[in-house]
């Protein structure tokens, strides 16, 4: 990466834009890291939610401006709402991200992530 993609005259535009947009952002992450998410999205200004049952969490990934999934305490409910929040979310043309929490190293996590 280079040096100036770290800059902060390239990140501050970004920001800027970002707290002008203040995007919705559908979080289903890890029980660790959930309270510290929620708190760096608040910081950048995005608004962010932790909507974590199936059926909800297909209708709000529609709704949402992005959806983050972070697969650290992955649990086979989880899986039920990821797979119907991202399927909502691409359905609706919303982007989102994979947080592969300790893929390649367990099972479970690394066949659920090659699915997704």
């Amino acid at each position: 990466m280079s040096s100036d993609l770290l800059c902060g005259s390239h990140a501050a535009p970004v920001v800027t834009q970002l707290r002008r947009h203040a995007p919705l952002v559908h979080c289903i992450t890890n029980d660790v890291v959930q309270n510290f998410t929620a708190n760096v999205l608040l910081a950048l200004g995005a608004s962010p939610a932790m909507v974590v049952d199936a059926e909800e969490a297909a209708q709000f990934a529609a709704i949402a401006d992005a959806l983050l999934i972070n697969l650290g305490t992955l649990t086979r409910p989880q899986q039920q709402a990821m797979r119907a929040a991202i399927d909502s979310a691409s359905a609706a043309g919303k982007p989102w991200t994979l947080d592969p929490v300790a893929v390649g190293a367990l099972t479970l996590r690394t066949e659920f992530a090659q699915e997704i």
